[in-house]
Order: C-alpha cells, then sequence, then structure tokens
C-alpha cells in the first residue's frame, strides 16, 4: 500500500510539474526531476578492474528489481555471468524485473557516462553529453570511448532519438527540479580538462538552451580528495522543487566547521537560499577508515526510484542507521535502504554515481 501510494502521488506530481513547466517557462523542454515516476533504472556491470563491487551491484540489482524495471549493461559474456552469479549468490532472481543487453562500456559510472533524458514537443528523448572519463583525473590509462557511445547504445535499445551535445560534462553534477532550475558545480563544468576557455555566461546560455530550465545555480570549489572535481551529487541535491539538502561539516567529521571543506559546503547552502530555495543542512556525523584512507559519512549520493531510496552506507552502524532516518524525513513514503559501498566509495563515488535513470513519459504534455 505505501508503494502504491507513493506510485500514485509521484505520477500526479509529473503532471503537475509538466504544466506548471510549460506555463512559467513558456517552453515544451524540460529534465524531470529523479523523484518523478521512472520507466527504468540502468546501470553498467562492473568489469575485472572494478571487481570488488560485485557484491554492491548485486544488493543494488536486487532492491531496484523488487520496485522497477532494472536494465543491465555487461561488455562481455564472462561479466554477464558473473553478474547473474552476483546476483543469484544473494539469494536474488537475476531475472525479475531486469533487463540484459550486451553492450561494451569501459566502467561501471553510467550516472556520468550515461544519457541525460529530456522532455521535448511530447517526446521523451536522449542527449549525449561528450565523456571523457572525467576530464582524465584517474589517469591517461583509463578508457572512455566506449563510455561515450553508451547513450547512443540505450537509444538504440529504446528507439528514442539521440542529440549530441559537443561539451563535456557528466550527469553526476547536475541537479534538476523537474521545472525550471538546475544546480551544478562550476569547477566540474569548468574544469580546462574538460572544456577549454569555456566561461560562465557561455555554459549558463547553453544549459538554459539543451535543458529548458529558466535558472542555473552555479557552486564552486572541490572538496579534498575529490577527483570528479566536485560533482553535485555529493553536495546538495533537491528533495522536491523548492527544498534543496546541503551537506554540512561538523565537529565529528574530518572536514572541520571553518575548513575549506565547509566553506565550500556554506556558501554552497548561501547561493541557494539566495536563489529563492529552502535549504536543509546534511550533517557530516563521523567518519571512517578504509584500506589506509579516511573518509566522512557522506550520504548525499542517494539514488530515487519508484517508491525507494538506496544510498551509500559506510559500515557505521550509528552514522547509517541516522542518515537512513534522516533520509526517511526527506522521502516520506518511500522505502529508504543503506548499502554498505567502501569499495566503490574509495574510487569515487557511491550508488547514485553507478545508475542512470529513464524517467516515465504516459502523459500528454501542454
Amino acid at each position: 500500500m505505501k508503494r502504491k501510494i507513493c506510485i500514485f502521488l509521484t505520477l500526479f506530481l509529473t503532471l503537475v510539474i509538466s504544466v506548471h513547466s510549460t506555463e512559467t517557462n513558456n517552453s515544451l523542454k524540460r529534465v524531470p526531476a529523479e523523484w518523478e515516476l521512472q520507466e527504468a533504472i540502468w546501470i553498467q556491470w562492473p568489469g575485472h578492474w572494478e571487481k570488488a563491487y560485485e557484491p554492491t551491484f548485486a544488493k543494488m540489482a536486487d532492491i531496484i528489481s523488487r520496485y522497477e524495471n532494472l536494465h543491465i549493461l555487461y561488455g562481455t559474456e564472462k561479466i554477464y555471468e558473473d553478474a547473474r552469479k552476483a546476483i543469484s549468490d544473494i539469494g536474488a532472481d537475476p531475472n525479475n524485473n531486469i533487463n540484459w543487453h550486451e553492450v561494451p562500456n569501459d566502467n561501471a559510472w553510467m550516472r556520468d557516462n550515461g544519457p541525460v533524458y529530456i522532455l521535448e514537443n511530447n517526446e521523451l528523448r536522449i542527449q549525449n553529453w561528450n565523456f571523457d572519463a572525467w576530464g582524465g583525473a584517474f589517469g591517461s590509462d583509463v578508457p572512455f570511448n566506449l563510455d561515450n557511445l553508451v547513450p547512443n547504445e540505450v537509444g538504440r535499445i529504446l528507439d528514442m532519438p539521440v542529440d549530441h551535445v559537443d561539451i563535456v560534462h557528466e550527469r553526476g553534477n547536475l541537479e534538476f527540479n523537474g521545472l525550471d532550475t538546475v544546480i551544478l558545480n562550476w569547477s566540474t563544468l569548468g574544469d580546462p580538462s574538460r572544456n577549454i576557455n569555456y566561461d560562465k555566461t557561455q555554459a549558463e546560455h547553453d544549459l538554459k538552451k539543451y535543458f529548458g530550465v529558466s535558472n542555473v545555480i552555479f557552486i564552486e570549489g572541490i572538496p579534498d580528495g575529490d577527483l570528479t572535481k566536485g560533482h553535485i551529487d555529493g553536495i546538495a541535491r533537491f528533495i522536491e522543487t523548492r527544498t534543496v539538502v546541503v551537506l554540512q561539516c561538523t565537529s565529528n567529521s574530518l572536514c572541520q566547521p571553518n575548513s575549506k571543506d565547509a566553506k565550500i559546503y556554506d556558501n554552497a547552502a548561501k547561493i541557494i537560499e539566495e536563489a529563492g530555495f529552502n535549504v536543509i543542512r546534511e550533517p557530516i556525523e563521523g567518519f571512517v577508515q578504509y584500506n589506509n584512507q579516511k573518509f566522512d559519512t557522506n550520504y548525499m549520493n542517494w539514488l530515487v526510484g519508484n517508491g525507494f531510496v538506496i544510498a551509500p552506507g559506510f559500515g557505521n552502524p550509528i552514522t547509517d542507521a541516522k542518515a537512513k532516518s534522516r533520509i526517511e524525513t526527506y522521502f516520506p513514503n518511500r522505502d529508504v535502504y543503506i548499502i554498505e559501498m567502501l569499495s566503490s566509495w574509495a574510487a569515487g563515488g557511491g550508488v547514485h554515481c553507478h545508475t542512470n535513470d529513464q524517467p516515465a513519459f504516459s502523459f500528454e504534455q501542454g
């Protein structure tokens, strides 16, 4: 019953948002918010060099497939067999709501190289922004050419039109309210390793053009150790059209109040508030050690789906439990899961980074 109520409310909100977007923006183009009704979620199953992520991916696949369709891309027959075994090994069914596609790819971070879905003129379309493996931040030997083609392959599978955008950017650095606003970190988009000689004025014009938004909010700053150069999905997230959750350092975290990172998050909160949005601060209540590295317990990298939310866990029962309780207040009527995923967090991200949500489109716009 809880799930049915959530799906009904989500569908109703989707319709309201689409009509309001048309009326207020005078635009027939928008990016649906993540909490709107979804058709499916997509992932790229990890290959040999990301093998340590498999148990986490199996848990994600199990949860997602209980609530909605899941599409899994795999690069080789061996990866396919390993993926099915990993899902079976945790007692889940690799055939339940799971669609398997042999599509060559380079990594397990489909949020960033996968499609951006756009509702445009009563049609759902895919945008394929250029992808160069995060400006080469993880080394020149990290491949990305196959990843750059994945949105084309998704378009082929779905028989959906694909538009190419000749700008390097990742979906993990885009937060939409489904109406008129996008929030992003300029430190990522303006990175010269991604886009040389690209300025904010041109970027604002391009973002409004491609996404149909009227309001572009730039935050700025690179948290310590963040090789993505500050993806927004680790800093600030919409939880509804007028409310944004923004990270906050505490005396219990590695990033202390008034530190460089604290100022990045505090400045982001101030910029978003000044743009007219409500801001809730998400406290970092601790840190953990993993493989000789220390990490703040940052739960912002959550995924919102049809009736559920999955957030990264840090193996700390106290902070995991507190985070679950907070996220339940952000997303009432959704089931909240915390999955320990330190192996992928050590490589740069969590559940949101690994997933790519496909909006549902079953209503008429305008």
